[in-house]
């Protein structure tokens, strides 16, 4: 009986083991988490974060904080992947909105105070440890060069990789196979991807009361506020009619696995190229 304890007892120390060095942390926002919980963490078990950042401003039958809810929730999706895993950094609401500042419930940064503010954002998540940091942006614009100017120099100068993912544009792809149009500010696929996480945030009642503008071209117009709540990158489609709730969840699950895809690809290479930390 001894030999077959000694024998079996590696095995099942092994499993008993398992779990604890496989437990995940009480969670992956790090607002929740005790400061002692974090100092175990960071970096030794977890090296990246994830930054949210959007905007308040008008989205057709949608809400206003679309671009804040829609990032939030693919942080969330991926930030448990192994390949990823990711602490989820407190959400950054307020954006360089622009043309659509004037609508009803929409906010504005000046593009100066925004990028000033991100960057004191990313030196603490530097100070805190953070190796990568992946930034994903729900807002276009301005903001989108902002973010990446702002990254980009940020890593230069402290060694801290980052990327910064515009979901709907990285994933442009999706959107293609999905819906067969490319979409819009607002449009049948930003509604779709927000009706996926609520549907009570669509209110397809107001939708007559609104007008279609195609978004213009690079250098070509620009009115503000913007002549609609709706920019559709293609005349005459895009248009959110549909509303089909399995299309919508299935938008919300390429789209989270598209961003997944693309961050794990990223840190993969920054680990092959031996960029292992600042």
């Amino acid at each position: 009986m001894n030999r077959v304890l000694a024998l079996l007892f590696p095995a099942l120390f092994c499993v008993c083991m398992l779990p604890c060095a496989a437990q995940a942390p009480s969670s992956r926002w790090m607002d929740e988490l005790n400061w002692m919980e974090f100092r175990a963490l960071v970096p030794e078990k977890i090296q990246t974060v994830i930054l949210t950042t959007g905007t308040l401003e008008p989205h057709g039958v949608v809400n206003n904080g679309a671009d804040n809810l829609a990032p939030v929730k693919i942080a969330e999706a991926i930030a448990a992947d192994p390949e990823i895993n990711a602490l989820i950094a407190p959400h950054i609401p307020y954006g360089v909105t622009g043309s659509m500042a004037p609508y009803p419930g929409a906010t504005h940064i000046p593009e100066p105070v925004f990028a000033a503010y991100l960057r004191a954002v990313l030196d603490s998540l530097r100070r805190n440890r953070f190796q990568n940091i992946l930034i994903v942006n729900g807002h276009g614009g301005p903001q989108t060069a902002v973010l990446m100017d702002v990254a980009r120099q940020f890593s230069i100068e402290t060694g801290v990789k980052t990327l910064v993912i515009n979901w709907w544009s990285a994933c442009a792809d999706v959107t293609q196979r999905v819906f067969g149009n490319p979409g819009g500010h607002a449009g049948e696929n930003e509604t779709a991807f927000l009706q996926a996480i609520n549907p009570k945030l669509v209110r397809r009642e107001l939708l007559p009361q609104i007008s279609l503008t195609p978004n213009p071209p690079p250098a070509s117009w620009q009115a503000t506020p913007a002549p609609s709540s709706i920019g559709l990158y293609q005349a005459g489609t895009g248009h959110p009619t549909d509303f089909d709730p399995a299309k919508a969840e299935r938008y919300f699950r390429e789209i989270n696995a598209c961003v997944a895809a693309l961050a794990r690809d990223v840190l993969a290479k920054w680990n092959a190229a031996g960029f292992h930390g600042p």
